[in-house]
């Protein structure tokens, strides 16, 4: 009975360097080998080889699957013949769902266009098979359902908290209203941002519908209020524009930051521009934004304490490992999409002059920055 693979008299060579010299392995069907050596023993290109890396022509020798002849011209002849190689260092694109990560290079199409449906439906059949359970950490995985469970801070939270606390400030700060106001969101390509921009629209639209607020630049839906890239330049552009037009002759009395970041570039506009400090917003609990509240600077900024975030995760991950339900605290509010993802959501807490000295307790390095 012929064997499931050989390779006879594998000769490879470079300019200058002969990396492999009459090399042959055999492999009986059900086996699994080892290939040890040190670096630049010509392990990773005796694999190159066989799986099509290194065409045939390239190289001296044979490759035989079952006793036939094996002649590749590329990776796709080696896997439609079923050699595929895995490598040590397995790259993932973040940007892309997994999904789109598990068929790259073999997207699941018909007429030249992917078929999602069948992608996912296919993506959720390989989980299952290698009993892999998928939970999505700080920011829910969307638009597929290989996920199975949430673990984060309530991001729809931090934006009511934001939203109120831009309210409060404007009140003990800014006199009676109306309040000139400015909106800004996070970037278009996160996830969090439009679920933190609902949170704080829930608490501020009611109060721009009724004239406590006035938005002067009309700039209010998420695609004029986004941030591109979260990126502090980009906001402190859109800030100045805002500042030289709508605002050259009207207060800015508040801005809705989402992140310290953005928040800190607001400010820097605003003192540029030498207008009166507006109420700002922020996220994340950054130092310099801690600094700038202890100087009465920016207004407020929200902590998550990540070391809370972690701990409920390998939780979650233990109960799994365990076979057992992790325990969930939300059912509803988290839909990615194409399903409603069970979570754990984790409370966050605002932070402003008021009570910064004390907020940040469970953390030794910003304890300290708090209380200099």
């Amino acid at each position: 009975m012929a064997r499931l693979l050989e390779m006879r008299g594998i000769t490879k060579e470079f300019p200058g360097v002969r990396a492999l010299d009459g090399v042959s392995l055999a492999v009986e069907e059900g086996e699994v080998h080892g290939i040890c050596g040190e670096n630049g023993a010509g392990k990773s290109t005796l694999m190159k080889v066989l799986s099509g890396v290194y065409p045939q022509g390239s190289f001296g020798g044979e490759i035989l699957l079952r006793g036939r002849p094996a002649a590749f011209r590329g990776i796709r002849d080696s896997e439609a013949a079923g050699v595929a190689i895995i490598h040590q260092e397995l790259a993932l694109v973040p940007e892309l769902s997994i999904t789109e990560n598990l068929f790259l290079g073999h997207e699941v199409a018909r007429g030249g266009v992917i078929d999602w449906v069948r992608a996912d439906a296919r993506a959720r059949e390989l989980l299952d098979r290698v009993g892999l359970r998928v939970v999505a950490y700080d920011r829910l995985l969307t638009n597929t359902p290989a996920v199975d469970y949430y673990v984060a801070y309530d991001n729809y939270k931090v934006g009511v908290l934001q939203g109120e606390a831009l309210l409060e400030g404007l009140r003990r700060r800014k006199g009676h209203a109306p309040w000139g106001v400015e909106i800004f969101a996070g970037s278009p390509d996160d996830a969090n941002s439009q679920v933190f921009y609902q949170g704080a629209m829930s608490v501020l639209q009611p109060r721009i519908a009724d004239g406590t607020l006035v938005v002067r630049s009309g700039q209010v839906s998420f695609p004029k209020a986004a941030t591109p890239g979260w990126k502090a330049e980009n906001a402190q552009r859109r800030m100045d524009t805002l500042l030289a037009g709508v605002y050259a002759r009207e207060p800015l009395h508040g801005v809705l930051a989402p992140n310290d970041t953005l928040a800190r570039a607001v400010l820097t506009s605003a003192r540029a521009a030498g207008k009166e400090v507006p109420v700002v917003t922020g996220q994340d609990s950054e130092v310099e934004s801690i600094k700038s509240i202890l100087r009465g600077e920016q207004y407020s900024t929200i902590h998550k304490d990540t070391g809370a975030l972690v701990r409920r995760t390998l939780l979650t991950v233990s109960a799994l490992q365990q076979g057992k339900a992790p325990e969930i605290n939300d059912d509803r509010s988290c839909h990615n999409g194409v399903k409603v993802v069970p979570a754990y959501l984790l409370e966050p807490k605002i932070v402003t002059q008021e009570n910064v000295r004390s907020a940040y307790e469970d953390d030794p390095v910003l304890r300290r920055i708090a209380n200099p």
